[in-house]
């Protein structure tokens, strides 16, 4: 651990990074997946088996707890950290995103965005300014800026406003934060699916000196392709001495590609609500467990893993729990989905620092494409 931030980049293997991010609550092995808290719970998960299954941080949404139970309740009560029996570090979105999904429910000007609550109708504001508030009543310990992101596929016009307007916004989050020893603030890379765009906004921020960097605005509806080739403009003109984080992905496809780009830091929401909808993620690639072939299968998800629902609950046990609408079965899918991505992270980590990522990534995308039908 460190009284400050700080980020050692320990080896590369081709685009691959593995490095450490440490500060005052823990530190973060990258490449790290984080776990996605919105309301300062991993649905359908116990955080002390979050923690088992090799996390690190975990993501909290600043929208959705300035709601309810609201950040400064939070603060009353002693913090994120203390409210939810999570000590190791945390970071908190911006909430820009989610206020972004709101379309209609929403009003836009270069002093922030106003809103009405999703929950009882509520007006709020959101000022740069504020989003930085919110984030430091809920102690995190890595705050995003305030941003604006737009789906696509949109205009250029409007990819080039919402840029403009995320640097500016990015400035006064700088102004917000301040120093905050042991702590970190993330610009926002954004700029869509134009390239210009893309690295002029990388550019920008990356004069503002900031202790990490993200790209957002991808994985909003555009090809994978066309997610991996912005990688490709936007990482080179980012500091390589400072984390990277790729907001909102993904697959384990996804995250394979996007760490031999340079990618240290993903969250997605992918691996709980996939569970919770009886789908697993595999060494074998995706189960859907509802399909009826599971039904008097005896073998579990995957014998070698060290994860108990993996382990030690046969597929017709988890067919029987998902078919019949048990809580448990979204419980015990969940968990198994968050133990295979953070062992999917360990193995990326091994394998760069064994200098054999690019093997480790075919091996595990051979294995993916040959299926579960065979025993594991």
């Amino acid at each position: 651990m460190s009284e400050s931030f700080q980020f050692q980049l320990k080896k590369t293997d081709g685009g691959a990074r593995l490095g450490e991010v440490s500060m005052p609550r823990g530190t973060i092995r990258t490449p790290a997946f984080m776990p996605v808290g919105t309301v300062g719970t991993v649905k359908a998960m116990y955080l002390d088996q979050v923690r088992e299954t090799g996390a690190d941080i975990i993501l909290g949404n600043t929208y959705h707890l300035m709601l309810r139970p609201t950040a400064e309740r939070v603060a009353r009560l002693g913090g994120l950290h203390q409210l939810i029996r999570w000590p190791h570090p945390i970071l908190t979105d911006s909430g820009g995103f989610q206020v972004m999904s709101l379309s209609g429910l929403r009003k836009l000007d270069e002093q922030g965005v106003t809103f009405k609550s999703h929950v009882d109708g509520s007006l709020h504001h959101m000022s740069p300014e504020r989003s930085i508030e919110i984030q430091g009543l809920l102690d995190s310990d890595i705050q995003m800026q305030l941003d604006e992101c737009v789906a696509l596929p949109a205009t250029p016009k409007d990819i080039e406003r919402a840029m403009e307007m995320s640097l500016r916004w990015a400035e006064r989050c700088k102004v917000a934060f301040g120093n905050q020893p042991g702590k970190a603030m993330f610009g926002i890379v954004q700029g869509g699916d134009v390239p210009e765009l893309r690295v002029r906004s990388a550019q920008a921020l990356s004069g503002m000196d900031l202790k990490g960097y993200a790209v957002g605005g991808l994985a909003v509806g555009e090809p994978q392709d066309v997610m991996l080739r912005m990688l490709e403009i936007t990482l080179p003109e980012l500091p390589t001495e400072k984390p990277r984080y790729l907001m909102g992905v993904g697959t384990p496809d996804d995250i394979l590609k996007s760490v031999a780009r340079g990618i240290d830091m993903f969250d997605c929401v992918m691996p709980t609500r996939s569970g919770r909808h009886g789908l697993a993620f595999t060494r074998r690639g995706k189960v859907n467990i509802r399909n009826a072939r599971h039904a008097e299968d005896m073998r579990p998800l995957d014998e070698q893993s060290n994860c108990p629902a993996s382990r030690d609950y046969s597929r017709a046990y988890l067919h029987h729990l998902v078919r019949a609408n048990e809580a448990l079965g979204g419980m015990l899918l969940s968990w198994h989905n968050l133990a295979y991505y953070q062992e999917l992270m360990q193995g990326i980590r091994q394998a760069i620092a064994e200098g054999r990522f690019a093997d480790f990534m075919a091996e595990t995308m051979e294995n993916w494409a040959r299926g579960d039908l065979e025993p594991v």
